[in-house]
Formats: structure tokens, C-alpha cells, sequence
């Protein structure tokens, strides 16, 4: 079983910016594909971004799309979400998600293995 690490959650206000880290405990992240997804409260948890065993393609939910940018470093097993122009409805906590396979779809069933969340606030 992958352990997956979170943070960088916090307390921000909307337009500014947050970057979450995500260690996992892999000997060779660079055959997994690494997520994140995020739930607010009340809703279901829904897919964020996600990048390839290779970290050569990423994809996006829309709603994110040109503001968050998902990137990996498979030299130190670490998956890092930038988030910036952050806005009150990115409000949520947020989950790093593991894929041991290098490609995959974006559903919540595609990932094996999950962390225990950061939790990222954004105020009006």
C-alpha cells in the first residue's frame, strides 16, 4: 500500500495562491500516475488535476484549468499542486491520489491509493 503525505493547505484570501505537497512512499513514483481531487463539505469529491507516471501530460478539471498547475518530482517521490487566482469555491480539502498504473482516467475508482487530505480555505 502507497503512503501518500499532504500539505500546504491553509488560510488564504481569494486571488492569492497556495502550493500543496504530496510525498509518497514509492521506491519509483515515475511508474504511477499521481492525482488530486478535492471535497467540499456537502459535495462529493471530484477530480482536480492529474499527471502521468512520466509527468509529460497533465490534465485538468475545467474549473481549474489555467489557474492550478500539477507537477512532479519522481527524483524525490513528491507531487505538488500550484493554485493560484484561488477563489472561495476552491474551498475544500484537498487529497493526493495514486494510480500504480502510468494511465489512467480521472475517476475516483482509477486511484488505489489516497492521503489523508490538507484542508485549504479561501476567504472573499
Amino acid at each position: 500500500q502507497v503512503q501518500l503525505v499532504e500539505s500546504g493547505g491553509g488560510l488564504v484570501q481569494a486571488g492569492g495562491s497556495l502550493r500543496l505537497s504530496c510525498i509518497a512512499s514509492l521506491r519509483t513514483l515515475s511508474t504511477y500516475r499521481m492525482g488530486w481531487f478535492r471535497q467540499a463539505p456537502g459535495k462529493e469529491r471530484e477530480f482536480v488535476a492529474a499527471i502521468t507516471g512520466s509527468g509529460g501530460m497533465t490534465n485538468y478539471a475545467n474549473s481549474v484549468k489555467g489557474r492550478f498547475t500539477i507537477s512532479k518530482d519522481n527524483a524525490k517521490n513528491t507531487v505538488h499542486l500550484q493554485m493560484n487566482s484561488l477563489k472561495p469555491e476552491d474551498t475544500a480539502v484537498y487529497y493526493c491520489a495514486a494510480d500504480r498504473l502510468p494511465y489512467g482516467g480521472n475517476a475516483k475508482t482509477d486511484f488505489g491509493s489516497w492521503g489523508q487530505g490538507t484542508q485549504v480555505t479561501v476567504s472573499s
